[in-house]
């Protein structure tokens, strides 16, 4: 046989077992962020993730029983769910969406947080992106009052001789300088913002993300989970780059704060490009090469890199390539229910490296739930 057309053959029958096996999906050399293979595609999964999510009942951190208020995780989900309809052109899942929504003006109102706490605070982002899509006041009034109330007086029971001071200095009474926060604050702020077209949230995120950023990022664009606590906590880390790629996605360009959040952003992607593994997985500990690959923070991250590439902050190249591993990675851990697994379960801080690789590894934990549909989301705008 000729040996060029032996060669072509071999080559044809090669390419074929690898569709078939599935390992197209791990190509590490294609940049493309539309076309994908079958069961993959930001539509699909975020249609079986988000309908998932609609027919679960309110979640209490793996605990038996109910919560006494709505918890982050599922603020979270719930927006992340409703901004993959929006993206999806799905009217049917915002509805189902409001509805589930519908009983916490009513018999569950006792579940609406309390707006004293930055993890409390968040839930807001939830009614005020309802508003941007049925354009219903009440959804905008309970909005823009936990907004509001993020930044106002300190009050209540969780009030500490900090809060006056950070109060004073313009900053949110809240401020505990913990890097989940830098979502925390910012989704909601950012939603404020989309809803009203108040600059002044924007604004207040932005100062806020800069003092975080200056008291807390490390030279090598990274964040530990906390200053007596040395270790790159994954999800950790994530909260923040989510958290800075949801402000820039609608901070003016005239805000004098965007440049210093944008250097942020860029070292802190620049370095994790380092750390994602051949499998597109980012591990518990980013830098741990013995950590468990985790799926919350490789969701975050993918998130925040697909929103960098899609806005055009990051070489397209080289981060459309990471975030296209990071996605079919992934997906790879959703099983059949439409749950992830391999999510860490809620972390305090500790200074010991085995805590972090010990921690139980959950399997559709709204924690790893959310970023999927975030990516979905970004994927499809």
């Amino acid at each position: 046989m000729n040996r060029n057309l032996f060669l072509g053959i071999t080559s044809l029958l090669s390419f074929s077992l690898f569709c078939g096996t599935g390992l197209l999906h791990a190509q590490p050399t294609s940049a493309d962020l539309k076309n994908w293979p079958k069961g993959t595609s930001p539509k699909e999964i975020g249609t079986r993730v988000a309908d998932h999510f609609v027919v679960t009942p309110h979640t209490n951190f793996g605990r038996p029983t109910p919560p006494k208020v709505i918890t982050y995780p599922e603020s979270c989900a719930w927006y992340g769910a409703l901004t993959f309809a929006k993206a999806s052109g799905n009217k049917k899942l915002t509805q189902r969406l409001a509805e589930r929504f519908e009983p916490l003006f009513g018999e569950e109102s006792k579940m609406v947080p309390i707006p004293d706490h930055v993890d409390y605070c968040v839930f807001g982002s939830v009614p005020l992106e309802l508003y941007l899509q049925t354009k219903d006041k009440k959804y905008l009034d309970l909005g823009i009052s936990i907004a509001e109330k993020q930044w106002g007086p300190p009050e209540g029971p969780r009030v500490k001789e900090e809060s006056h001071e950070f109060y004073k200095q313009g900053y949110t009474w809240q401020t505990r300088l913990w890097i989940d926060d830098m979502y925390m604050i910012t989704a909601l702020q950012a939603q404020a913002f989309r809803a009203t077209g108040n600059q002044k949230y924007i604004d207040q995120a932005a100062k806020e993300m800069v003092f975080y950023l200056d008291q807390l990022q490390k030279p090598n664009g990274l964040f530990y989970h906390a200053p007596d606590v040395p270790f790159y906590w994954g999800r950790g880390d994530g909260w923040m780059a989510a958290g800075m790629a949801e402000l820039l996605s609608s901070m003016p360009k005239s805000n004098p704060n965007r440049a210093r959040i944008m250097k942020g952003y860029s070292d802190m992607m620049a370095s994790l490009l380092k750390y994602q593994g051949k499998n597109g997985m980012w591990n518990q500990l980013i830098d741990d090469p013995e950590a468990w690959p985790e799926t919350s923070a490789t969701g975050m991250f993918t998130f925040a890199m697909i929103t960098g590439v899609k806005n055009g902050w990051l070489d397209k190249e080289t981060y459309g390539k990471a975030a296209r591993k990071g996605w079919l990675g992934l997906v790879s851990y959703i099983n059949e229910n439409a749950e992830i697994t391999n999510v860490c379960e809620g972390t305090n801080k500790k200074n010991d490296r085995q805590y972090y690789l010990d921690r139980k590894q959950n399997t559709g934990d709204l924690h790893g739930q959310a970023p999927i549909l975030w990516c979905a989301t970004a994927l499809l705008r």
